[in-house]
C-alpha cells in the first residue's frame, strides 16, 4: 500500500494537504448533529421550525437537512366521516371566510379526531383560539358522542376564566348538529359557523394540528403501556404544543405569542390611560368597521 508521502509526491502536493478537510464539510457536519438534536424531541419539525428552534437561517437548515436525508415525519393516513357526507347541509355559514381576527378569544375552531391503541379507539376533540393558535379547550373519550365535543366546549370556560367568544366555527359534524350542543352555543350568544360539507380546508386551523399532533404524540402508540398512560400522554402532548412547540406562522409558542400580545397591550394601557378589555374593543370595532372580523 502506497504510504502518505509517496502518494503526495506522486500528486505534487504537501502531505499535509491530504489530511485535510473543508472547512463547509465540517460546519454542515456540526450543524447535522444539532439538527438530529432537535428533531429527536420534535419528530413533527421541517426545516423552518428547526431553523427557529436552532436561531439559524432556515435556507442554510433546508440545505443540509436535505444533504443528509433529514425528514420530518408525518402521517399519511386521513379518517373520513361518510356518514356525515351523507348527512342534509345545515343552515350555518361559514363566518370565518376571509375574515382574521385580531384579538384572542374571539374566534374559536373545533374539530375531533379518532387515535388508536392496543386495538381500542379514543377520540379527542378540542377548541382553538384562532388568533393565537392554542388549544383552549379539549376532551378525550373512548365515544364520538355530542357529549364529546360539549365537554371540549365547556373545557374552554375552565381554562380561559370564563370567557365567551364570539363565533365557534366547526365542521358539519353530526356531534356539531345536535341540538344539545348547538343550544349551548347559541344559549350563550356565540354566533355558530359551519364549513361546508366534504370541505375540510375550510377547517384547516385544526386539520393542520391533528396532522401534527399525531406524531407529536408518538410515532407508535403502542409504546404507551396502558390506556391511562396513552391518555396522559395526549394531555401532555397538548400542553406541550401550547407551551413549547414553535409555530411556524407565530415564530414562538401559542403560548409564547398570547404572552407577547398581552404584554404589547399592557404597554399600550399605560401609555393611553387605557385598560386591556378596552383595547380590545377599540380593536374589534375598527376592525368591523372594515370588514376583517
Amino acid at each position: 500500500m502506497e504510504s502518505k508521502t509517496q502518494l503526495a509526491r506522486d500528486l505534487g502536493v504537501s502531505r499535509s494537504s491530504l489530511y485535510y478537510k473543508r472547512k463547509k464539510e465540517v460546519q454542515d457536519g456540526a450543524l447535522r448533529e444539532q439538527i438530529v438534536d432537535v428533531m429527536s424531541s420534535n419528530p413533527a419539525y421541517g426545516y423552518r421550525r428547526v431553523a427557529l428552534a436552532l436561531g439559524i437561517n432556515k435556507k442554510r437548515t433546508q440545505r443540509v437537512m436535505k444533504k443528509y436525508g433529514l425528514k420530518a415525519y408525518k402521517r399519511k393516513a386521513r379518517w373520513r366521516k361518510r356518514r356525515d357526507e351523507r348527512r342534509k347541509e345545515m343552515p350555518y355559514p361559514n363566518l370565518t371566510k376571509n375574515r382574521c381576527p385580531v384579538v384572542p378569544g374571539h374566534t374559536y375552531v373545533s374539530d375531533f379526531t379518532y387515535l388508536r391503541h392496543n386495538s381500542q379507539f379514543y377520540y379527542l376533540a378540542t377548541f382553538m383560539d384562532r388568533y393565537t393558535r392554542e388549544i383552549v379547550g379539549w376532551n378525550v373519550s373512548d365515544r364520538h358522542t355530542k357529549d364529546l365535543v360539549i365537554g371540549a366546549f365547556l373545557d374552554t370556560f375552565l381554562n380561559t376564566g370564563f370567557q365567551v367568544p364570539h363565533i365557534v366555527h366547526s365542521d358539519q359534524g353530526a356531534e356539531y348538529c345536535s341540538q344539545e350542543y348547538l343550544g349551548r352555543v347559541e344559549g350563550l350568544g356565540i354566533k355558530v359557523s359551519m364549513a361546508k360539507k366534504a370541505s375540510p380546508w375550510e377547517n384547516g386551523y385544526q386539520e393542520s394540528f391533528y396532522g401534527n399532533f399525531k406524531t407529536d404524540l408518538g410515532l407508535e402508540f403502542e409504546r404507551y403501556p396502558t390506556s391511562g398512560a396513552f391518555v396522559e400522554g395526549i394531555h401532555h402532548t397538548i400542553n406541550y404544543y401550547n407551551s413549547e412547540r414553535i409555530h411556524s406562522s407565530l415564530k414562538t409558542s401559542p403560548y409564547g405569542f398570547r404572552k407577547q400580545f398581552q404584554k404589547l397591550n399592557l404597554g399600550l394601557s399605560k401609555k393611553w390611560g387605557s385598560c386591556y378589555p378596552d383595547l380590545c374593543i377599540q380593536k374589534e370595532q375598527m376592525y368591523n368597521k372594515y370588514q376583517w372580523i
